[in-house]
């Protein structure tokens, strides 16, 4: 969760100014009308003229030459199905006219509440998953409730428009117990109500992201703040701290709006990097880390290897290959682990041949799904909300509640947390895919902000107010057949949860979408609902195709040769940890699955090596004596 003050640009051009909605070219005076309004942040991109032959840039600017502002920030997503309101664009009503079930309702009667551990995979995996996902998705809708409206359940929420807080029902299993009545929430920041269209068009989320999987958590969106604040200027470096041993990212030097969490005086380490939502969750922390450490890496071993490369050269190619990575262990790794290695080649989502291959297609724009990020939060579902820790040996060492870490860089520098949370990550299990929440992420998600909190009934809330189609619709689109009576639904949901969706709705056009993603059979072959794997491959394949720099395609500006392919295809999340995770000499060749006869913890050294000659520039001369 990142706190922020958004700037109005300056009106020193550096650039074409382009309406960052329609993604054309605005004139002087419509320029001047957006500064006039204070709109310049989210209604205009700033855009250098485009270079076929350059690399991929920090905010995602000409990854489509032909539409020079999609795959930067503030530009908007696609809808897989159109959206769907009520008058003035309320959430839609249910087929009976009436209003849709309270959203807190909902998650009691479909989740019931506890904490069982899975067999198969690790905490690792909802921590990648959580971090990919802020790779394209920003937190500015959760800061909107956090710091800047925290007031929806008052009076004065009541003359927000802004305001949607969720109604706690009266005989709530938990609250009614309590003199809690309402969960502080607000409805998404839109091109609307940013004021970049007008009011009566349907609204279509703002976000701050790149919406390409670009490492912008790692590199941020924004040249200038990445010169200012991530580059060190020397060796293709990232900005470092060394302290005790350990390598961070820079500190910052305020604890303001970024590390709030932390408690003084013990806990002082404040960080962060470009993209300051890094440092929001403890998982998401965790893996920028990683992945910031592993950029200097790379950058390390090219520069041994190429001693005639210039910081710059250094450090693009290490940037390059820290992505390419990245997206070899999510496509090929993580989401093969979970999804089923069979159901991603049959889609097309990875290959069985290593070599190149090349999907671009210029006539389809880089964006983001609207569904993605939403459908992505049933990762809450199987969020273990204890961090265990865990020391080299695989010995237990203590535990503290997940939610206690928001904002909390601090806890990471001290009694060697960082180590302990590390091995934690690869030895403890998620929670059990059963339909099942934990009790620390549906009751006190975000305990150091509010007083109770259900992210799960937040996610449902959300979706409504994005306004998506009813989940039917959806299993439609992916899987055909018609859906007009809930006994229609058995093919997706077991009879016992069709029971409970029918004392909760009226119709079966009435279920929202994350709730029948809730309550699915996994996929044949996998371990997530099919409609949740319907709408990711849906984006990720739109990802794959869309972006001009994807690291498999063979020409690409500045692309891999197949000797430095093979070796990126080489890298797992073993790798990573071996390399720069703390204290990690040991550990499972697969980091996402739990430790097995099948994936026993072994020394680093046992793993592939991957060799960065390949990257060698026979035009440097290399003193072997040095």
């Amino acid at each position: 969760m990142l706190l922020v003050l958004f700037l109005v640009l300056p009106l020193c051009v550096s650039g074409i100014f382009y309406d960052s909605y329609y993604g054309t070219p605005l004139t002087d005076e419509e320029l001047k009308q957006h500064v006039k309004a204070n709109t310049t942040f989210w209604c205009t991109n700033d855009i250098e003229p485009c270079n076929e032959t350059e690399g991929r840039r920090i905010d995602g600017s000409c990854n489509n030459l032909k539409h020079p502002t999609r795959g930067a920030p503030h530009t908007p997503f696609y809808r897989v199905l159109p959206a769907i309101f009520d008058e003035d664009f309320e959430p839609r009503k249910s087929e009976s006219g009436d209003s849709l079930p309270l959203s807190r309702y909902l998650r009691t009667s479909l989740l019931s509440e506890g904490s069982v551990p899975d067999q198969t995979f690790t905490q690792l995996l909802t921590q990648f998953l959580v971090f990919m996902a802020s790779d394209v998705s920003g937190p500015h809708d959760t800061v909107n409730y956090v710091h800047w409206r925290t007031y929806c359940c008052l009076p004065r929420g009541k003359k927000d428009r802004m305001c949607t807080p969720n109604i706690v029902p009266n005989d709530d299993p938990v609250h009614r117990f309590s003199d809690i009545r309402c969960l502080n929430m607000t409805r998404p920041i839109s091109f609307q109500s940013a004021g970049c269209v007008r009011n009566d068009t349907t609204p279509e989320r703002l976000d701050t992201a790149t919406p390409l999987l670009d490492l912008s958590t790692i590199y941020g969106k924004d040249l200038d703040t990445l010169n200012k604040k991530g580059r060190l200027f020397r060796g293709g470096l990232l900005k470092y701290e060394e302290v005790d041993g350990r390598i961070w990212p820079p500190r910052v030097k305020s604890n303001k709006n970024l590390c709030f969490g932390n408690q003084i005086p013990s806990e002082t380490r404040c960080h962060s990097t470009p993209d300051d939502s890094t440092n929001s969750l403890v998982g998401i922390n965790l893996v920028a880390i990683w992945f910031w450490r592993q950029h200097n890496f790379i950058a390390t071993e090219l520069g041994e290897i190429n001693p005639c490369w210039d910081d710059d050269r250094l450090f693009n190619t290490a940037r390059d290959i820290n992505i390419a990575m990245a997206l070899q262990i999510y496509y090929y790794e993580l989401l093969s682990t979970l999804m089923g290695k069979e159901n991603l080649i049959r889609d097309g989502l990875i290959s069985t041949k290593p070599g190149f291959r090349d999907m671009y297609n210029e006539n389809v724009v880089p964006q983001l799904s609207l569904e993605y990020p939403f459908v992505m939060r049933w990762v809450h579902t199987i969020q273990e909300g204890t961090a265990k820790m865990y020391d080299t040996n695989g010995i237990y060492m203590k535990k503290i509640p997940v939610t206690n870490l928001t904002l909390r860089t601090g806890y990471l520098a001290v009694d060697n947390n960082i180590d302990y949370l590390t091995q934690g990550s690869f030895r403890q299990p998620t929670a059990k895919f059963d339909y099942i929440v934990d009790p620390e992420v549906s009751e006190s998600g975000l305990v150091n902000f509010q007083r109770a909190f259900d992210v799960t009934t937040n996610d449902l809330a959300k979706c409504r107010y994005f306004g998506f189609q009813p989940y039917v619709r959806y299993r439609e689109r992916c899987f055909g057949g018609a859906y007009r009576k809930f006994e229609d639904l058995a093919d997706a949901i077991d009879q016992e949860r069709i029971e409970r969706l029918k004392d909760v709705y009226e119709h079966i056009e009435d279920i929202d979408l994350l709730a029948g993603i809730w309550l699915e059979k996994p996929l044949k072959d996998g371990y997530v609902p099919p409609t949740f794997y319907c709408l990711v491959v849906d984006n990720l394949l739109h990802n794959m195709v869309s972006d001009r720099h994807w690291y498999e395609r063979p020409n690409r500006p500045n692309a891999f040769t197949l000797q430095q392919l093979l070796e990126v295809r080489k890298v797992t999340m073993a790798h990573i940890l071996c390399n720069v995770g703390d204290a990690v000499t040991r550990i499972q060749q697969n980091a996402f699955k739990r430790p097995s006869p099948e994936n026993m913890i072994g020394s680093c050294q046992e793993l592939s090596e991957i060799d960065f000659w390949a990257w060698e520039d026979f035009n440097c001369e290399i003193d072997y004596d040095r």
